[in-house]
């Protein structure tokens, strides 16, 4: 652990926090549906997840069971806002396989499993990568582990955080070697990576002036000296 990049990163949270405040992750009602909105979720924004998960609620569809039997196409249908939706249905019918084949579909039962064996788990799953795995790890079973996205390193990068080796693991490692193991932190923090990479730290046109963290941020200091 390198005590100078742990209050670095404390520093950052602490700034968005007082930023944006408490950011209340995941979106869902319940374990199964945190799952659902994970796999939704890949290459597409919330919203897209939210509408389809609300057309798979008003068709009785937010049950293992249900989708299991239910067909492959309707699904795929019922999933459009989340683009992809052909393949996601099929990563989701896979999840629900796996849960009724191997647990009856108890869902805790998987859940309850500790952190690595839970995710090495996942990832055996069809459709599920190192991201929706963390997803499910941190959000659905409440285990500590630091979810990476494009908003994560986008952040890291632009603040000079950045790992030797530009791999997920890699700039995981930056927050579980630096940070104590903590699901409600590891919740908040990446929340509030997001928020700010969406709002403030934006791939195109960042709103470097109104940023929290300006001054630590060579980025920003560049940019906004450019345009002085």
């Amino acid at each position: 652990m390198s005590e100078s990049l742990k209050l670095n990163l404390l520093n950052v949270y602490e700034r968005l926090f007082h930023s944006y405040g408490p950011q209340h992750w995941w979106p869902g009602d319940g374990a199964f549906e945190v799952i659902i909105g994970a796999i939704l979720t890949q290459g597409v924004g919330w919203l897209g997840a939210d509408k389809s998960i609300t057309n798979l609620k008003s068709q009785g569809l937010m049950e293992p069971s249900a989708l299991r039997t239910e067909d492959q196409a309707k699904i795929a249908n019922l999933i459009r806002p989340s683009i992809y939706f052909n393949r996601k249905a099929q990563k989701i019918k896979s999840f629900v396989h796996h849960l009724g084949e191997y647990y009856n579909d108890d869902l805790d039962s998987l859940l309850e499993k500790d952190t690595q064996n839970l995710r090495h788990e996942l990832l055996s799953i069809y459709g599920i990568g190192e991201e929706t795995a963390d997803d499910i790890v941190l959000y659905a079973a409440n285990k500590p582990i630091f979810v990476i996205d494009t908003y994560t390193r986008r952040v890291l990068n632009r603040l000079s955080i950045i790992p030797n080796q530009d791999t997920y693991s890699s700039y995981q490692a930056i927050f579980m070697d630096n940070l104590p193991h903590n699901p409600t932190l590891f919740n908040e923090f990446h929340a509030l990576l997001d928020r700010h990479a969406a709002e403030t730290c934006r791939k195109n046109r960042p709103k470097c002036k109104e940023c929290s963290l300006l001054d630590i941020c060579p980025y920003g200091i560049r940019i906004t000296a450019e345009q002085t």
